[in-house]
């Protein structure tokens, strides 16, 4: 345990030492709003097709969804991977307005009865049947512009709908910089007027491949997805935006990863 309240309080003031310098180089507007801007950490998990699928499945129906919402944390997102470079592949998505009680959702989980009973067979599954391959997590702070989660209206009312996950790398930390304020002064607003809802934009903290941003969308199918994509390229918004020589004097982005993402049934997103 008191490893566990090391680590827990080293992530903390290492993603409160990370967060600094970006309130700091976005000046004064941003750090008055920063109290009610949200962290999230987003898993993911690698699975096996098998009974790694269903255990993980029931783990995060049946503990924790319901685990988390006792803590006050939501609303919380899984997802299963349908088009991306791995599958199976599940997503977690886990919003705060604290960044300790992100890093120390595990410690203060397994204080609940009910969860370390419900999570038990996940949690204690055997070295010979693991109960997934892999789970690699990142830590985000929210943009000033979209401070937390929007829930899409499909969501709230559990209509039909697909998510994609997009993440851009860049080569350096000025063209992340540039990235970031490029999508907070035109490009969300050119993703509203083509019709797209918005999920969540997060500026990296922790986790691999950095410097990088992500942030998520929503689509009532794959075949809306491809048109409003369309309308989104073609308007004169974004081709004015996206020549900007503040955004367009180089590459600022290096690398897109994009993964379309269904929904769990017990998904609160």
């Amino acid at each position: 345990m008191q490893r566990r309240k090391f680590i827990s309080s080293s992530l903390t003031v290492t993603a409160a030492a990370i967060a600094a310098p970006q309130v700091l180089a976005h000046g004064p507007q941003e750090s008055s709003g920063v109290s009610k801007r949200q962290f999230y950490q987003l898993r993911r998990y690698q699975l096996a097709n098998g009974p790694q699928r269903k255990l993980a499945d029931d783990y995060f129906r049946n503990a924790l969804v319901s685990g988390l919402n006792r803590m006050e944390i939501s609303p919380v997102g899984v997802f299963n991977v349908t088009i991306g470079p791995e599958t199976p592949v599940m997503y977690v998505l886990i919003p705060s307005t604290s960044v300790e009680r992100l890093v120390s959702i595990d410690e203060r989980l397994m204080k609940d009865q009910e969860y370390a009973k419900t999570a038990a067979p996940f949690l204690n599954a055997p070295a010979k049947e693991p109960a997934y391959a892999r789970m690699e997590s990142s830590l985000m702070q929210a943009y000033e512009k979209m401070p937390q989660i929007t829930l899409p209206a499909v969501s709230t009312s559990k209509s039909p709908r697909v998510f994609e996950l997009r993440t851009y790398e860049s080569p350096s930390n000025q063209d992340h910089w540039r990235k970031i304020e490029q999508m907070s002064s035109g490009e969300g607003d050119i993703f509203s007027k083509a019709g797209i809802p918005q999920v969540f934009y997060g500026d990296t903290l922790i986790g691999g491949r950095l410097p990088n941003l992500t942030y998520m969308l929503c689509f009532n199918s794959l075949a809306e997805r491809d048109a409003k994509w369309d309308a989104f390229r073609a308007s004169p918004e974004w081709k004015v935006l996206s020549t900007n020589p503040r955004f367009a004097f180089e590459d600022i982005v290096s690398n897109i990863t994009n993964i379309m993402l269904a929904p769990t049934a017990y998904s609160q997103i």
